[in-house]
């Protein structure tokens, strides 16, 4: 065992120097300053419980930054007030002439200390910035960017409040703070450091410390975590007509095309206007799209029905060419284009009209005005709903909607394909293909490549809800994996009344996502513009996030070594107790092996509360009970019971509903129309007595969907539970893992009944359990957790029992655990299903599973 100990201990001592070495993501605090009004402006109490003292020399550093385009740059970066009320002030005042924007105040006159660092790099950097308090000498030093500037003759006190920007304090009081961020505050008492605030929160007021708990107070936070985590809701107006937008990248400049006007919405300063047009208002039609070409530096709308391209004029405020009026729905839905610099040509990929998807790809010449149908080589699937990324090569395009065929009546299902389309040879290459990791889901209109990193940036939706959400993923343009980063963004999806896209500022290091819904009652389309800054986080609770950059990793190191004596003291005490406590254990059996355990999950003391009255169970065999306790799964003839759950499903899973006419097409596809209607009223009648005998539910038609409105407070529904832990991963935690696994203990989702509509569900459900647990299994070290590692990974062979990677973690967590034979005995039970399964060898040895 102590062998094993010392393993663990050398692992974790890995990791400690991996964190070590590991540069942390953007953190510190945003200063509100003179943009916002005085009691929203934002201050920092390092001395908040009391005056911090000092017994002889002392030095206070911190990281300092700027907000870029801010109406005014004035104001105190921080004040320091001892206990003779003496201050102390580093203020930045931009109305200097002798281009020294920085000064130290000491009392009522500017010191010896004043300089400067250019804008615009304060804009880009963080600057250091080291003020030394020499006791015996009466100096003050000021060290910033290799650059040192002294102050002498300085009355020093011992003891002082702190506080950096805004304060109430006093007779001291001030308001006008400058646009900074600041970072990691460090306070030095004769070379030994006193106190630390690394600020690397994302909420609350709180600025904690480490060295010594003496946390400092902040009023009116705003965490820079957050704003690489949480999108900000920018901008929101409405415009005339079905809009369009594009985006100029040098100037940061993002265009919104109406019928009468040219929106554009400067990223530098979050504003906007409204450019009348000179020429007569553009019919536009749904369908029309917009691109700003760099390259010719120039603002092209376009209506592919009516084979037109039209060009403004900044200048004049004027387009070249108005479209012809219609009413005809448009044949080109969601495409994708891209300007193309190699023919000076606009290229057009997919889309969707009149039932059909596109896959062909269409070229316009700038050069010859005429639009050529391209003769295409490789796979393309016709598809709409899917994202581009263009490069000097090509096109990036990834996934969308469509079919084989084209049609949409034959299995028209989510595409995942991550392609490549060559400009030169009009050759696509399929490079892989994304497994989702939820739900389905499809993309927004444009990717964020970056080749020189490997990686691309895409908003992706559920594109199965109308109340639908856009979640921002970071991709390999190598392999198909993927992760989630930032929240979600509210979005209305209604087809082809609804637009979304991406854009990159790398200027402001900015990520704004664009909303468009278009009312064809009020001819409007309503925009919102979403903005969060790069690089985007996936969590705000990831170690890789919280953890900051340290200077001493080698003192750090010799400090675990010299503690690891004691820790392992601590952990032979734990394995006592826990053999002495742990309850008497339960074999599970599995398809490879049993297994004897003495945490077993379906024992975790977090259960979901479960509740027999006013309660639908859904995995295992389906019951329901009424508000007694009693079960009414008896009263449902197997008509009533698909018709139930059909409408059940269809409500929880996408929110809306079921139309009538897909029950139609579910239930009575052999009935005329008449007999499907009748035959429809008289079993949601029949369903309706049922329903009543418990508390919460109706069958209902309010939004033109079937729905059962099932009231959370009143009726407990397994799948609603199981939904909202799945597709909730970013918080998954061995809590969460135990209660999914008492909702599935019961058995599979909906064993006893067989319907072809069905089987899409119970192969989503399957999906997303195994996800959800291989998830939670990749944040956590085998080391750790081997015991609770192995009834995962059993519980995923119940789902799926030639699952590569359950079978690996299980084999390391038994080699962990000293259980060699049964590793062994499980890898070889795994090939034997595999080879009956697909009729091949597995391809790996055992010692290539271990490795």
């Amino acid at each position: 065992m102590k062998r094993k100990f010392f393993q663990h201990c050398f692992l974790f001592l890995l990791f400690t120097l991996f964190l070590v070495s590991v540069k942390a993501q953007s953190y510190g605090l945003v200063f509100g300053g003179n943009e916002v009004v005085q009691d929203k402006r934002t201050g920092l109490d390092l001395s908040a419980n009391e005056p911090l003292c000092f017994d002889g020399d002392f030095e206070l550093k911190f990281d300092l930054s700027f907000f870029k385009s801010k109406a005014n740059y004035f104001g105190y970066i921080f004040r320091m007030i001892d206990q003779n009320k003496r201050n102390i002030d580093l203020i930045y005042d931009e109305r200097t002439i002798d281009n020294k924007h920085f000064k130290l105040i000491v009392g009522d006159k500017i010191s010896d200390i004043t300089f400067n660092i250019d804008l615009e790099q304060l804009y880009r950097n963080w600057y250091t910035m080291s003020l030394s308090f020499n006791v015996e000498k009466k100096e003050i030093t000021l060290t910033v960017d290799g650059q040192v500037y002294t102050h002498k003759n300085a009355e020093i006190g011992n003891c002082y409040k702190i506080l950096f920007g805004a304060n109430n304090y006093k007779e001291f009081k001030v308001t006008d703070v400058p646009p900074i961020k600041i970072k990691d505050i460090e306070i030095y008492e004769r070379n030994k450091k006193k106190y630390q605030w690394r600020l690397y929160g994302s909420s609350g007021t709180q600025a904690e410390e480490n060295v010594s708990k003496t946390h400092g107070l902040i009023h009116n936070p705003v965490w820079i975590r957050t704003k690489h985590h949480d999108w900000e809701l920018l901008q929101t107006f409405r415009v005339n007509g079905p809009a369009s937008t594009a985006f100029n990248v040098q100037k940061e400049e993002l265009y919104v095309v109406s019928t009468d006007s040219l929106i554009t919405y400067f990223v530098e300063t979050n504003e906007h206007n409204h450019t009348a047009y000179r020429s007569q208002p553009q019919h536009l039609s749904v369908g029309n799209y917009s691109i700003y070409s760099s390259t010719v530096q120039k603002l092209f709308n376009f209506y592919m029905d009516q084979k037109m391209v039209s060009t403004y004029n900044f200048d004049n405020r004027t387009w070249d060419k108005n479209y012809l009026k219609t009413i005809d729905p448009t044949n080109f839905g969601h495409i994708n284009k891209f300007y193309s610099a190699k023919d000076s040509s606009l290229y057009i990929l997919g889309g969707y009209g009149q039932f059909k998807y596109s896959g062909e790809v269409q070229r316009y010449s700038f050069g010859t005005n005429v639009w050529t149908p391209v003769k295409t080589t490789g796979h393309f699937t016709p598809r709409y709903l899917a994202g581009l990324g263009v490069t000097d090569r090509g096109a990036y395009i990834l996934g969308g909607y469509g079919s084989a065929t084209g049609e949409q009546i034959l299995n028209p299902k989510n595409i995942y394909e991550f392609n490549f389309f060559d400009v030169q040879t009009k050759t696509f290459k399929t490079l892989f293909e994304l497994k989702p990791k939820r739900e389905d889901f499809a993309f927004a209109n444009s990717l964020i490549i970056d080749e020189k990193e490997g990686i691309y940036y895409a908003l992706t939706f559920p594109n199965h809800k109308y109340n639908s959400s856009l979640q921002l993923i970071k991709g390999s343009l190598d392999t198909a994996s993927y992760t989630l980063v930032g929240n979600e963004i509210p979005y209305r999806f209604h087809d082809i009344s609804s637009f979304a896209d991406l854009f990159y500022s790398p200027i402001t290091k900015k990520f704004i996502a664009v909303t468009l819904f278009f009312d064809a009652n009020t001819n409007t389309t309503t925009v919102q513009l979403y903005g969060l800054s790069g690089p985007p986080e996936a969590s705000l609770t990831g170690i890789s996030s919280i953890i900051p950059p340290f200077h001493t990793g080698y003192y750090i190191l010799i400090g675990l070594l010299l503690l690891l004596p004691l820790v392992f003291f601590f952990y032979k005490r734990k394995r006592k107790v826990v053999k002495e406590t742990d309850a008497t254990p339960t074999v599970i059996k599995t398809a490879t092996e049993d297994v004897v355990t003495a945490e077993p999950i379906m024992q975790a003391k977090n259960h979901i509360k479960e509740q027999v009255s006013n309660s639908i169970y859904l995995f295992g065999d389906l019951q329901l009970f009424d508000r007694n306790g009693q079960d009414i799964t008896k009263l449902f003839t197997p008509l009533l019971k698909e018709l139930f759950l059909v409408v059940l499903l269809y409500t929880i899973r996408w929110e809306r509903g079921i139309s009538s006419e897909k029950l139609t097409d579910i239930l009575w596809f052999d009935k005329s129309a008449d007999s499907a209607r009748n035959n429809r009223s008289v079993n949601i009648a029949k369903l309706k007595s049922i329903l009543e005998k418990i508390d919460g539910c109706q069958i209902s038609k309010e939004t033109g969907y079937w729905k059962i409105n099932a009231k959370a407070e009143s009726i407990w529904i397994d799948y609603s539970q199981y939904l909202e832990i799945v597709h909730n991963k970013a918080k998954i935690d061995k809590i969460k893992i135990k209660q999914l696994t008492k909702i599935i203990q019961r058995g599979s989702f909906l064993s006893n009944v067989d319907y072809d509509w069905l089987d899409d569900f119970k192969s989503t459900v399957s999906n997303e359990i195994i996800d959800t647990y291989l998830q939670y299994a990749a944040t956590v070290q085998i080391a750790d957790d081997p015991e609770f590692l192995v009834e995962l990974t059993n519980y995923i062979f119940y789902f799926d029992a030639v699952n590569e990677e359950a079978m690996g973690i299980k084999c390391k967590a038994l080699v962990q655990l000293g259980k060699h034979s049964l590793a062994k005995t499980a890898f070889e039970v795994f090939c034997k299903e595999y080879k009956v399964l697909y009729g091949e060898a597995f391809r790996k040895s055992f010692n290539e599973v271990l490795s």
